[in-house]
């Protein structure tokens, strides 16, 4: 009679105990740090630094953060201005690409409003802080990647 009460219960800690393992967890991407800023980037995607920037490529795949000096500090009550330009910038971006803007909007970045285009299979965003313009670019913009480069972008420099 005791076995038979003793049994479902050593059976019930056995189960427990098999559900309290260790499961490996798998890195999926890379942290990548710019003068001023980090993102992440798919892992596996070779990484390259040209000047001023940061390209991560796989294929025709990439993402990448290019930084542009401002000639004037940009402040963030500027913002309506500041769009408004970028609005023209990606125009021109797009056409040049030939292509025509598909989508623009105001989007969250690095905890602060950015803008944001798709052009083709296109997507730029622009993040202003300071005298610093952060240029997010990526390629396929449906792709995981560029949700994860938009994501993930912080700035980490006095501007932040």
């Amino acid at each position: 009679m005791l076995a038979r009460a003793v049994l479902p219960l050593a059976l019930l800690f056995i189960l427990a105990a098999c559900g309290g393992s260790k499961q490996e967890t798998r890195t999926t991407s890379i942290g990548i740090r710019g003068d001023g800023f980090t993102f992440d980037a798919p892992l596996g995607w070779r990484v390259t630094r040209p000047q001023d920037g940061i390209v991560a490529r796989n294929g025709d795949a990439l993402v990448s953060v290019t930084h542009f000096p401002l000639r004037r500090p940009y402040d963030r009550s500027q913002f309506d201005t500041a769009a408004r330009a970028l609005d023209a910038v990606a125009a021109r971006l797009a056409k040049a690409a030939g292509h025509a803007v598909e989508r623009a909007e105001t989007v969250t970045v690095a905890n602060r409003k950015a803008r944001s285009y798709v052009y083709g299979t296109r997507r730029i965003g622009f993040v202003l802080a300071g005298r610093d313009e952060f240029q997010l670019f990526c390629t396929q913009q449906q792709s995981a990647a560029c949700d994860l480069l938009f994501n993930t972008f912080t700035l980490t420099g006095p501007q932040a």
